[in-house]
């Protein structure tokens, strides 16, 4: 190989280490390429309770105080809570026992500091609570509560 082919070989190989030295320093700590999640963002969760219920119970009550926790610092823009009920009882009281649910859940969420203004509180009783083929569906004794959330 001729003093011409050195050079070429020679100047190939500094550039490619160049490169990795470039790289090497580029970037120092996984979040300089990795964007963390903000915690001001959508979430959705459910509270259960006991058949026939609409009190909180204790692991209820904690669900609420960890989402607010982490959702601390953040601007809430809504809070929607549907109350449902399954189908047992009449459509009348599982309404009403629906209503009830979601306003324990909407006056907890209140009490932990949410600002109440954002609340849509509804309740669709058991409607939904049995499918096509007449099966009920189960687990129905619950509210789903979805939040928007957005950094302040």
């Amino acid at each position: 190989m001729g003093k011409g082919g050195i050079l070429v070989a020679a100047v190939a190989c500094a550039g490619l280490l160049a490169g990795c030295e470039t790289t090497r320093n580029m970037f120092t700590d996984r979040s300089q390429i990795v964007e963390t999640p903000s915690a001001c963002a959508a979430k959705r969760f459910e509270i259960y309770f006991a058949d026939g219920e609409a009190r909180l119970t204790e692991p209820a009550r904690q669900a609420i105080g960890l989402t607010a926790t982490q959702l601390q610092g953040c601007r809430i823009n809504s809070v929607k809570v549907l109350g449902l009920a399954d189908a047992r009882g009449g459509a009348q009281a599982n309404q009403s026992l629906s209503e009830r649910r979601a306003t324990a859940v909407a006056e907890a969420l209140a009490a932990a500091g949410w600002p109440s203004p954002a609340f849509e509180v509804g309740a669709a009783g058991d409607d939904g609570a049995v499918n096509a083929q007449g099966v009920r569906e189960p687990l129905r004794r619950r509210t789903e509560v979805l939040v928007d959330a957005a950094p302040n």
